[in-house]
């Protein structure tokens, strides 16, 4: 999971720093793209908390729907139709989704952890009175 999230940050590091600008004619490719990918990246993470994570899924779904997205803006600029924003709307859904799950996962592991903390030091000062009952 951890390698994920160093290479997009690599990735927005090096956008941010280079002089590389993209024509007009190909921003709603790129957007849709970009989007799918972060869909993907967090469908990733989403299985990493679920311990259900493929790398051979993710991969491929990664491509896929990069591909698909693409694919669908092509579609519809040939057609005259906005087409595209069915992706942006169904990706967009997707990520919501996926935040909120990997919201919740991390606060259950943290309040897990927590109510554990106190178990054992409930336990230890239990212990503690016996020894000193003794």
């Amino acid at each position: 999971m951890w390698l994920m999230i160093i290479f997009l940050g690599l990735g927005i590091g090096l956008g941010l720093l280079s002089d590389f600008s993209i024509p007009a004619l190909y921003s709603n490719y790129l957007s849709l793209a970009i989007l799918a990918a972060f869909d993907t990246l967090l469908g990733g993470i989403r299985a990493h908390f679920e311990h259900v994570f493929n790398q051979f899924i993710f991969v491929t779904g990664f491509f896929f729907n990069i591909t698909l997205a693409i694919f669908l803006t092509f579609i519809g600029a040939q057609l005259g139709v906005d087409l595209y924003l069915a992706a942006v709307f169904a990706f967009g859904w997707r990520l919501f989704q996926n935040i909120a799950i990997i919201r919740r996962r991390i606060l259950d592991r943290w309040q897990q952890q927590k109510t554990l903390k106190k178990k054992s030091q409930s336990t230890l000062s239990i212990e503690k009175s016996k020894l000193i009952d003794k």
